[in-house]
């Protein structure tokens, strides 16, 4: 494959990764002249105590300011706001954020208005907005999927409007990631499998979208390995802290590769289908992995197929023909999806219908997704995609994926040319 004319490539995050890396939290903030933090987290994550792991590797060498547990499962601009007056009213100088992407997410926003300056986060949407440092960030993951930790994106939602927003500048990156597998060992199986397919989608799209380079390249074929040598034995072996790192790094990883090259229409679908109907990130990405890779198969198969490398280890990419590999990925991308769903006794859904809310009820009905294919013409996902997407084209991957059934290809663009990278 040809290098592409032009790319840029860009990671400023400083990166602690092993078993004790909580403990440096207070030397690392007192390298940034920090000595108030504010933690930002949620609920779940003071439920099950990861905060009092925290507290304890920091001893008494450092004064939390304020501890705001109030991150939603979607990042919310009023929340946002809220917190932000906290922090001040305290007098905070710096955040911890411990969490998933969400927590992660409510920082970043925290961190750009409190820095900034202003009340409301609107004044700031979009990419080119935040134009001059932040104030410290330590960045501590509680999943192995989102990535958030290495990227200069923060997508926080308006209810009112029903949509995701994102917030786009190298400068909303944290300064710093500790990835420590004490962190994610009390994540239940499903959100396990849920999270780390997020983060399999964010290496798999940034290894075939328009954006694609070769430093990029190089973090997603790693993170795809990891994942998939490591994903089912953790979920079927949940204190092996070894794996956990393993899946740690390569979420953080997938983060560095789509943070530089973008991701497509699973994203796309998946930022449109959690604003309208409120379900988990990872869950979408899990579920449209493989339409995204069939959707764009006749774009870019080659491509494709050297996912099977890292995916399937080099014997059976030696076995598979060339015109076959592509295939394969798709084929052991929904295996993979099947394997986790039996590894977690159903808990881990293959397709839209399945997706069920707390009270038993479809969390994503049929008669809504024309709403959700409407949606996905705002989301700037699918500019990056190989093949283009309209809102037609939306809905016909919106139905296969509800009922769970391969792409009908005959239904897919075969004008022009493949994607020259």
């Amino acid at each position: 494959m040809l290098l592409p004319s032009f790319y840029d490539f860009c990671c400023r995050v400083k990166t602690i990764s092993g078993n004790k890396a909580l403990e440096k939290i207070p030397v690392l903030l007192a390298g940034m002249n920090a000595k108030k933090p504010m933690i930002v987290t949620d609920k779940g994550v003071v439920a099950v105590g990861l905060i009092d792991v925290i507290k304890k590797a920091i001893g008494t060498k450092l004064k939390i300011g304020a501890i705001f547990d109030g991150a939603p499962i979607d990042s919310d601009y009023k929340v946002v706001n809220a917190a932000a007056k906290i922090y001040r009213q305290k007098g905070c100088d710096s955040i911890i954020a411990i969490g998933g992407g969400s927590a992660m997410d409510t920082a970043k926003g925290i961190n750009i208005l409190v820095s900034l300056g202003g009340d409301n986060l609107l004044d700031y949407e979009g990419a080119g907005a935040v134009k001059k440092k932040l104030n410290p960030l330590i960045a501590i993951p509680t999943t192995s999927g989102t990535g958030s930790e290495m990227t200069l994106v923060a997508v926080i939602a308006d209810p009112e409007r029903k949509v995701k927003m994102t917030f786009v500048s190298y400068f909303v990156l944290p300064d710093i990631a500790l990835l420590d597998p004490r962190m994610t060992k009390t994540l239940p199986p499903a959100l396990t499998t849920s999270t780390a397919m997020d983060a399999m989608t964010h290496a798999i799209e940034a290894y075939f979208c328009k954006e694609k380079n070769p430093v990029s390249d190089s973090h997603s074929l790693y993170a795809i390995k990891m994942i998939s040598d490591n994903l089912l034995n953790v979920v079927k072996n949940p204190g092996d802290l070894k794996g956990r790192l393993a899946l740690a790094n390569a979420s953080a990883m997938a983060g560095i590769a789509f943070s530089n090259s973008m991701v497509g229409l699973v994203h796309n679908m998946g930022h449109s289908t959690g604003a309208v109907c409120h379900v988990p990130h990872g869950v979408c990405m899990s579920i449209f992995l493989p339409y995204g890779l069939e959707y764009n198969l006749h774009r870019c198969a080659d491509v494709i197929g050297e996912i099977l490398f890292p995916l399937a280890g080099p014997e059976v990419y030696a076995a598979t023909r060339k015109k076959d590999r592509a295939e394969k990925v798709i084929e052991l991308i929904r295996k993979m999806n099947q394997d986790l769903y039996d590894a977690t006794g159903g808990r881990h859904p293959r397709c839209l219908k399945e997706i069920m809310n707390r009270d038993g009820k479809q969390a994503v009905p049929q008669s809504i997704l024309p709403a959700i294919a409407k949606a996905t013409m705002m989301d700037g996902a699918r500019l990056y995609n190989p093949e283009e997407i309209l809102e037609y084209d939306s809905l016909m991957v919106l139905e296969h994926a509800y009922e769970g059934i391969p792409l009908d290809r005959s239904k897919i663009k075969k004008g022009g040319k493949k994607v020259a990278y």
